[in-house]
């Protein structure tokens, strides 16, 4: 499926799928109805048969967050009604969280806010050296949200979360890389060629493992020394067992590339 609308498009090259999301003016905010179409994009992504998503935006952003603008909440709606609203972009942050499937966001320009949080979302992100990051949200009055209050502390760390958090202020891309909110930074001509050797590289890679490895280091922070090696020893349980395991053995001997097909 290719999805194309106003905000979102999407383009497979083999077992990769790039997501774009734009909007031309607004440093690529989401208005109210996107946070459905982000959600059901990832839906997709996880139905399809591609192995790896790339998040992107056009036109030399990333995402500045919720098009505030453009309204989606009414502070005299009340509590009820906001938090009701509220479930849209938890929902798209929560269909994020959960594909099995690596991604990978490339950011280029500004990720503030939900574009941030959408960003630290994926599993690796690559920056440009233009690229900055904001978790803006106190200066809007509002706090963390599409998942930075889990996302956050567990990337930088508790002091470091506080003061993004608490501050918003705005990081380049060579502090975020220290403070380990980017994997790598890179010129903005090559951030195309250095995503797509990183996707590449993920897409050949075993799906049900990168599966398991995936889980269990999103479970770390609530394991037990002891309960992470009993999730090891049931992961590789499964993968010994695994058409995909044999396949790399196999390979191994043949001194070939593997293979794997999720299996």
């Amino acid at each position: 499926m290719s999805l194309a609308t106003s905000l979102l498009s999407t383009i497979d090259d083999g077992p990769v799928r790039r997501l774009t999301i734009s909007n031309p003016g607004r440093l690529n905010a989401i208005p109210p109805d996107g946070w459905d179409l982000l959600r059901a994009a990832f839906d997709e992504f996880r139905r399809s048969p591609q192995r790896v998503l790339v998040v992107t935006g056009a036109g030399g952003a990333f995402c500045s967050g919720a098009d505030l603008a453009d309204g989606g909440f009414e502070p005299e709606a009340g509590v009820a009604a906001n938090v009701a609203w509220m479930r849209r972009p938890g929902a798209a942050a929560t269909a994020l969280h959960r594909l099995g499937k690596p991604t990978v966001a490339a950011v280029d320009g500004v990720a503030a806010g939900a574009g941030m949080n959408l960003a630290l979302g994926c599993d690796i992100v690559i920056a440009t050296e233009r690229a900055r990051f904001s978790e803006i949200f106190v200066k809007r009055g509002l706090a963390l949200d599409f998942g930075g209050t889990w996302l956050l502390p567990r990337i930088v760390g508790r002091a470091a979360a506080i003061d993004l958090a608490l501050t918003g202020r705005m990081v380049g891309a060579a502090e975020a890389l220290a403070m380990g909110l980017v994997a790598r930074v890179v010129p903005v001509d090559q951030l195309e060629a250095t995503v797509a050797e990183t996707a590449g590289a993920l897409a050949s890679g075993a799906p049900l493992a990168q599966r398991f490895i995936k889980t269990g280091l999103d479970r770390t922070e609530t394991m037990s020394f002891e309960q992470a090696i009993a999730y090891e020893s049931q992961s590789q349980g499964v993968l010994l067992s695994s058409a995909d395991a044999a396949e790399a053995l196999a390979a191994f001997v043949a001194k070939r590339p593997p293979r794997f097909q999720g299996r």
